[in-house]
């Protein structure tokens, strides 16, 4: 298996089908045929992913980059904005209740990287001239 997520799917199916195909020589056919059907899945959703990113509406293309604002924002007041507004209020109004703090810090450092490897891809892909709009 060279895609690691298709070998996960297949390994929580695959304990219920030995019982069901005991057969070795069928169970690896059958294996491969799954595999290859999600593999197809991925094809489909990687060519709707084109023409969303295609798309001339912002409300269809833009998504990604609001998902980029709204980490890059988040990740501002919870390293800058909420020690600047904490100190801030402290200084000058020290009596008034704190500025709100962001929960869940983990999975938005989580979103953000996951963004940060897709923006790496996507420039080794315009430096080797694959890209869209190649930088060469």
């Amino acid at each position: 298996m060279s895609i690691p997520i298709i070998g996960t799917i297949l390994d929580a199916i695959k304990s219920p089908l030995d019982k069901l195909i005991p057969d070795k020589n069928a169970r690896r056919k059958f294996d491969h045929e799954l595999e290859m059907a999600l593999l197809q899945a991925g094809l489909a959703q990687a060519e709707i992913n084109k023409m969303e990113a295609q798309h001339p509406s912002v409300f269809v293309a833009g998504w990604r980059p609001f998902i980029g604002w709204v980490c890059g924002l988040a990740l501002a007041w919870h390293f800058l904005g909420f020690d600047i507004a904490n100190w801030l209020r402290i200084v000058f109004f020290p009596e008034t209740p704190p500025p709100p703090a962001l929960n869940g810090t983990e999975t938005l450092v989580t979103v953000l990287l996951s963004m940060l490897g897709l923006g790496g891809l996507r420039t080794v892909e315009k430096l080797k001239g694959v890209g869209r709009d190649s930088w060469k």
